[in-house]
């Protein structure tokens, strides 16, 4: 149901689960303000290409518990595609106005740093590559300008450049330092060395091979990310999820965070000199790997969600979670009976709640400064266990970081406990229709990074017309900067870690 704005107010009295608002372009700033004064945070803003005349911008703010989701809707003339900014407001709106500059061609009225965020300066500065009537990739700019950093000058300050390309095989990402000795004056990272291009591969395509993209779009988050593009595909073609199905879905989401999670704890403790925890680390990862196998035949669990469904050959049992935890708690004690270790993560990378909040960080990191955002308890799609609590720390370090993670391993295992002690079956698909299709919908999971979200929309030919994807490392990247403030140069790969935020999920 479309509301108009007058009727803005009223709907935040009555909080409806979902409301979608068409506004005027002269009242944006107002609605906005509105919801964002009322404790919803803007998770989403995509850009649409409707026709020949008007281009259209989506504004997704998400409140919870209980889940809420506010859409406002503005519609621009084509021909002079402009939007007032919000920047002002909301941290992360200015990120999403920067994007839709480069990629629509929209300009965000008011933002004070309107500079390209996606397109680096060898792209065309008229190429707006999500406008339907955009031609194929245009030649590139070989006299494009150096990067315009922002120049940090004083006594003893010099510069430090790291990347784009790194040892191993991390995808590319440029870091800037300004350093007095070793300490960290300012940090800039520059990313989108490889934007793929991923929203419009989705334009147009079947729901088999979306839903593969979908695994593929950052490889570590498979489950997350298909999970929250057939959430969003469910909603919009009004397709029923039967309770069993939800349980299975959370056991390949819980299996996804608990490996990632065990890298990460062996990865810190590696960073930090300490390489024998990180060989346990290792060998439990690929224990958890296996088991991802045994579940769905895939070891980062491809396959495992399906639209309406599950998929499973396999569940884990209890011995195997029993043996995981006993493991993954030898490989803690070991690290925290390390004092260097330990001297090494306290104190270092502190982001402070008040920052993460205005940042609009998601995930381990917002939990690690003290913030409560998980979308397994504001936004659920399945019971939780009783016994659940979120995992939250407020020294905002990386210690706390590292805290958060053991405890979500916890958390998981506990979980992961219950939902297997369940009965049902192992496979449930199911598109019984719920006979409410809107055409559009939105998914969203607390993947391991963060929340994941998904919005589709479908043509009047029920074909995927535009996929907006927002993985939280796009709004936590800024916040690794702020953590480094202060920091030494020899901490930077142990803060970085401590986030680990991913390139292929933001470079899209």
């Amino acid at each position: 149901m479309t509301e108009s704005l007058t009727r803005t107010e009223l709907l935040l009295i009555e909080r409806p689960s979902r409301a979608v608002v068409d506004v005027g372009a002269d009242e944006l700033v107002e609605a906005a303000a509105l919801l964002l004064s009322s404790g919803f945070r803007l998770a989403l803003v995509a850009g649409h290409d409707d026709d020949d005349a008007t281009l259209r911008i989506v504004y997704l703010f998400v409140g919870g518990p209980p889940d809420q989701r506010f859409e406002l809707h503005v519609r621009i003339s084509r021909l002079e595609p402009r939007i007032a900014s919000l920047a002002h407001l909301s941290f992360p709106a200015g990120r999403f106005e920067r994007e839709l500059r480069d990629l629509f061609g929209i300009e965000p009225v008011g933002h004070p740093q309107p500079r390209p965020l996606v397109l680096h300066q060898h792209w065309p500065a008229a190429w707006h590559p999500m406008r339907k009537d955009a031609e194929t990739q245009p030649p590139m700019n070989p006299d494009a300008k150096p990067y315009p950093f922002v120049a940090v000058e004083g006594p003893g300050i010099y510069e430090i450049p790291v990347g784009p390309v790194h040892a191993g095989v991390i995808e590319p990402g440029h870091f800037r330092f300004w350093v007095v000795g070793e300490t960290i004056v300012k940090m800039k990272a520059r990313l989108w060395f490889t934007h793929k291009g991923v929203e419009r591969l989705f334009e147009g395509r079947d729901l088999e091979s979306a839903l593969h993209l979908s695994e593929r779009i950052s490889g570590d988050s498979a489950v997350g990310h298909s999970l929250a593009f057939c959430m969003a595909v469910e909603e919009a073609l009004g397709i029923a999820v039967a309770p069993r199905t939800a349980e299975l879905r959370a056991i390949l989401l819980e299996l996804e965070r608990l490996y990632n999670h065990v890298a990460d704890v062996g990865a810190l403790c590696n960073d930090a000199g300490f390489g024998l925890a990180n060989a346990h680390a290792l060998t439990l990862r690929e224990r958890l790997l296996r088991l991802n196998e045994q579940v769905t035949g895939h070891r980062l669990a491809r396959g495992g969600v399906q639209y309406g469904g599950a998929v499973l050959r396999s569940l884990p049992t209890l011995n195997d979670l029993r043996e995981i935890g006993q493991r993954f708690h030898e490989i803690v004690n070991l690290a925290r009976s390390n004092t260097i270790v330990m001297d090494r993560f306290t104190g270092t990378g502190v982001l402070s709640a008040t920052q993460a909040r205005e940042i609009g960080v998601l995930g381990v990191a917002a939990r690690a400064s003290g913030l409560a955002r998980d979308a397994r308890y504001s936004h659920p799609f399945v019971q939780s266990p009783d016994t659940f609590m979120m995992a939250c720390a407020d020294a905002g370090d990386v210690l706390a970081r590292f805290q958060v993670r053991c405890d979500e391993v916890d958390a998981s295992l506990d979980m992961l406990a219950d939902y297997v002690s369940r009965t049902g079956a192992l496979s449930v698909v199911s598109f019984e229709h719920t006979g409410e299709s809107t055409h559009h919908g939105t998914g969203i999971v607390e993947g391991w990074r963060g929340a994941v979200v998904h919005r589709v929309e479908f043509d009047a030919a029920a074909t995927l017309s535009r996929v907006k994807i927002v993985d939280p490392s796009f709004l936590t990247w800024p916040a690794l900067a702020v953590a480094l403030a202060d920091t030494i140069v020899p901490d930077f790969p142990l803060v970085n870690k401590s986030f680990n935020l991913s390139y292929a999920g933001n470079d899209l």
